[in-house]
């Protein structure tokens, strides 16, 4: 039996609470359920989970993430629609300090940031399959230049579904 997508993502963190209304303020989640110690949320977009989402408080004393030094999770990636809409993600990230790089991987062009608890996750936009140049767009990674992005495939182009 293939698997066909990811249904949802798991996160230890210090505080549920905290790391929700990070989760809701900045990226637009939405809160579908809470219980003590824990809280699922879904993305804003069409998503048919009950949650994509969930974070359980495992306390304020809590060691840092690590950053390849031990096995674990790197991040998760979450998609949006448009460039306009990565735009938009990247100043609200930068403007509160979450921002931690930028990329093009060719097939998607991505943003990394880091939530309270320091876990890191991407925010990106995939190119549409059938807009995918060989030449361009091989899984790679490179500086980020949304100015051409956007010169490319303008602000509003939709992003490629996935299933």
């Amino acid at each position: 039996m293939p698997i066909s997508r990811l249904n949802h993502a798991v996160l230890w963190v210090r505080d549920a609470q905290t790391t929700a209304a990070f989760y809701v303020d900045q990226l637009g989640f939405v809160v579908t359920n809470e219980m003590p110690g824990a809280v699922f949320l879904r993305t804003h977009g069409e998503s048919l989970n009950d949650h994509d989402l969930g974070v359980f408080s495992i306390g304020a004393d809590a060691g840092p993430p690590t950053e390849r030094a031990n096995v674990g999770m790197y991040h998760l990636a979450w998609e949006v629609g448009t460039l306009r809409e990565l735009i938009d993600v990247r100043e609200r990230l930068s403007a509160i300090g979450a921002l931690v790089g930028e990329s093009n991987h060719g097939v998607s062009k991505s943003l990394y940031a880091k939530d309270p608890d320091g876990l890191e996750f991407e925010v990106l936009w995939a190119v549409p399959v059938d807009l995918l140049d060989p030449e361009l767009d091989s899984v790679t990674t490179a500086p980020l230049d949304l100015d051409a992005d956007i010169e490319r495939f303008g602000l509003d182009l939709a992003a490629r579904v996935t299933a």
